[in-house]
């Protein structure tokens, strides 16, 4: 008898909705992941998230500048995570999810924690309310 694990069945019967979303927010390309997040939750939202300006923001969308290595790695952790929530539900609500008080995060907006450098936090919580349906 052993007591090892099966990674073929637990990557098999991992979430397909987790996967899906990682796969999808490392596939975007860079230029594109803003605009992307833009869509979905809004340009002060992202804003908000990477602490630069909606002008900012905008600035990266139109292609006028690229966002610094540090920012583009905030813009993939909250485009994973909008993908993650986009399994269950639509933007409207997404964005409502970003900018509310959310119980998990000692009652801190996720759009908040995530621009204090807490990306882990507000995914947990974010499968938290996949899971929960």
């Amino acid at each position: 008898m052993t007591f090892g694990y099966d990674w073929a069945m637990v990557n098999a019967t991992m979430r397909p909705v987790a996967r899906s979303a990682h796969g999808d927010a490392i596939r975007v390309p860079s230029t594109d992941v803003a605009g992307r997040l833009q869509d979905a939750i809004g340009r002060d939202l992202v804003a908000m998230i990477t602490g630069r300006t909606p002008r900012q923001v905008s600035r990266w969308i139109a292609g006028e500048c690229a966002p610094a290595r540090h920012e583009q790695q905030i813009l993939r952790d909250a485009l994973q995570i909008v993908q993650l929530l986009r399994g269950v539900e639509d933007d409207e609500v997404i964005r409502a999810w970003f900018m509310g008080m959310n119980p998990q995060l000692d009652d801190q907006a996720p759009a908040e924690v995530m621009a204090a450098g807490r990306a882990r936090d507000v995914m947990a919580a974010a499968r938290s309310f996949v899971d929960a349906g």
